[in-house]
């Protein structure tokens, strides 16, 4: 009978044999990443495979630091480290130390690089970005002239506006003269005073749209002074020129749709501002009218023949009241007048000598009151109601006190 072995010793056995073969000990493995889990005590577990089978992968945490982009699903890499058994499990593994892209995955590396460079120097900075002129009349199209990109953009464009003028400049949009080919359109058409300028193509891969990548094409959109929309692949597709353009369309439609104000939206806009304006003015000349007519009274009441003719008012009562108490004034005065004159005739010597009385004064005028005053002898005149008498004093007799 053979002997027999535990399973920790058989698992020992195995990793040992691992660790004294050479070629596992450093390896390079190609295959696509599946199954990417990133765990939160920061190691990396993934399964690489291909056609031909399948092999778990782990990247402790510490060598997770030199990997310069995020894994994922799909992705083809490289993964370079150790096959190593895991005793516990029985189970052997390749034990990650670094991870690059493979193929498409070098020019994504590629692309992440130079997407930093330019960050860091500062050609994604908002400030840069120029507005989209609202009313586009010449829309300037750097893309291939054959494809569905530039009949999308010249279809979405002649609906919205019949008006606009598109000038396309058929660039070669793929391969190696594909740049300099899109550089040159860009400043040809920049030479045209377009309004707005589309440049983009349609989808494929990554390679397929590599061309809008490269420096020289990044550079040539930002340095434009004619606002620029990027137009290039489907909508999950991103290249360079997405991040420096002043606008970033998800495919050439909508980049049409952006640039390409839409004429009948803009004439009921026009018709209904046109009413509205109307209407206000209708309301303003209403307001100053009114205004006027305010104005015009108050003037009116401010004028100076308005206060004239109210003086010339004032003066008539004024002369009316006058006139009246100057009337009533002269009839008191009258009455007064008659009292007084009637207590006057009651006084008046006169009509004391009608009652038979006299007034006497010597030949000087002075009235005699007493018969001290008289002398025999002398005349004196004795006036009565109806003349006088000269007379001369024959004799003077005094009464007696009382008779």
């Amino acid at each position: 009978m053979s002997e027999v072995y535990a399973v920790g010793d058989v698992n020992r056995y195995i990793k040992n044999m691992f660790s004294q073969d050479f070629l596992l000990r450093s390896l390079s493995v190609r295959g696509e990443a599946s199954n990417v889990k990133y765990h939160s005590s920061g190691h990396l577990y993934f399964t690489l495979k291909d056609s031909g089978g399948t092999l778990g992968c782990i990247m402790f945490a510490g060598y997770r630091k030199g990997l310069k982009f995020l894994l994922q699903e799909g992705q083809q890499i490289v993964v370079t480290g150790n096959i190593d058994v895991y005793e516990r499990d029985g189970k052997y593994q390749l034990y990650a130390k670094s991870i690059s892209l493979d193929g498409e995955g070098l020019l994504y590396e590629r692309f992440l690089r130079l997407k930093q460079e330019l960050e860091e120097r500062g050609m994604f900075d908002k400030s840069y970005k120029q507005p989209i002129p609202p009313f586009c009349q010449r829309l300037g199209v750097v893309t291939a002239d054959t494809g569905a990109a530039i009949r999308d953009i010249i279809d979405v464009a002649k609906r919205r506006n019949p008006y606009v003028q598109i000038i396309l400049y058929p660039a070669i949009v793929q391969g190696a003269a594909a740049a300099a080919s899109i550089v040159n359109g860009i400043h040809a058409l920049e030479k045209q005073n377009v309004d707005v300028m589309i440049v983009g193509r349609g989808g494929g891969s990554m390679e397929d749209l590599w061309a809008f990548n490269e420096e020289i094409v990044v550079q040539a959109v930002f340095d434009s002074p004619i606002p620029i929309i990027s137009a290039v692949g489907h909508e999950t597709d991103f290249t360079l020129i997405d991040f420096v353009s002043d606008l970033r369309a998800p495919t050439p439609s909508a980049a049409a749709e952006l640039a390409v104000f839409q004429v009948d939206a803009f004439l009921k806009q026009l018709e209904g501002k046109s009413i509205l304006l109307q209407k206000e003015m209708a309301q303003k000349l209403v307001h100053y009218r009114n205004r006027i007519e305010q104005t015009k009274s108050l003037l009116q009441r401010l004028s100076p023949e308005s206060k004239i003719q109210e003086q010339r008012f004032r003066l008539l009562r004024g002369q009316e009241i006058l006139e009246v108490r100057m009337q009533d004034i002269i009839q008191q005065k009258k009455h007064e007048l008659h009292l007084r004159a009637a207590m006057l005739d009651g006084l008046s010597p006169l009509k004391k000598m009608e009652q038979g009385y006299a007034y006497v004064s010597n030949q000087e005028g002075q009235h005699i009151h007493s018969v001290d005053q008289v002398a025999v002898g002398n005349a004196y005149r004795i006036y009565l109601q109806d003349g006088k008498i000269e007379m001369e004093a024959k004799a003077v007799e005094k009464s007696k006190q009382g008779e």
